[in-house]
């Protein structure tokens, strides 16, 4: 494997549910990523099938002129099934301890596995559009001590850089 990735994390949204669109930011700041990636070897974009994961990244796809692959294993890490009012002490723990999940959901170990799947089966540059916690967990895989606070700092949209030869991963945008 040679070559550059892009992990984008989608721009902010008016919700969580698959259907949620993006703000009049999201829009204007997924207009602003395509400016971004206009200079760079871009040969694929790889999308969370969620509707504010494709329209980030729709704006740079017209502009490169390449299709937007949906991938199922790019979408939202399910923590729950169900609602959850403490969600985020939930996700806390998921990160303190990869083996946590809770009835129905998916644990950090399992949704790492689930993103790096897709990245191990990349050899040219491409980007991928998903969601804060995933990506986060990719980038965890990479560097370690990548955790909650790490997660929490994340931007909406985050645009990563993973040079693959040297498996380094650093916050471009």
């Amino acid at each position: 494997m040679s070559g550059i990735l892009y992990f984008v994390r989608h721009a902010e949204a008016t919700g969580q549910e698959p259907s949620a669109r993006l703000t009049s930011k999201g829009k204007q700041d997924a207009k602003d990523l395509a400016l971004f990636f206009q200079e760079k070897a871009i040969n694929m974009i790889l999308s969370s099938p969620y509707k504010r994961a494709i329209s980030t990244i729709e704006p740079t796809a017209e502009l490169l002129g390449l299709p937007i692959e949906q991938e199922e294993r790019l979408m939202e890490r399910c923590l729950s099934p169900v609602s959850l009012t403490n969600w985020l002490v939930h996700l806390q723990r998921s990160f303190a301890d990869d083996s946590y999940s809770l009835e129905g959901g998916e644990s950090s170990h399992e949704a790492q596995a689930r993103i790096l799947s897709v990245v191990n089966s990349l050899t040219e540059p491409t980007i991928i559009v998903s969601h804060g916690n995933l990506l986060a967990l990719l980038i965890r895989y990479y560097q370690p001590e990548f955790g909650f606070s790490e997660w929490e700092a994340m931007g909406n949209p985050a645009v990563y850089e993973l040079c693959l030869k040297e498996r380094k991963v650093n916050l471009v945008r």
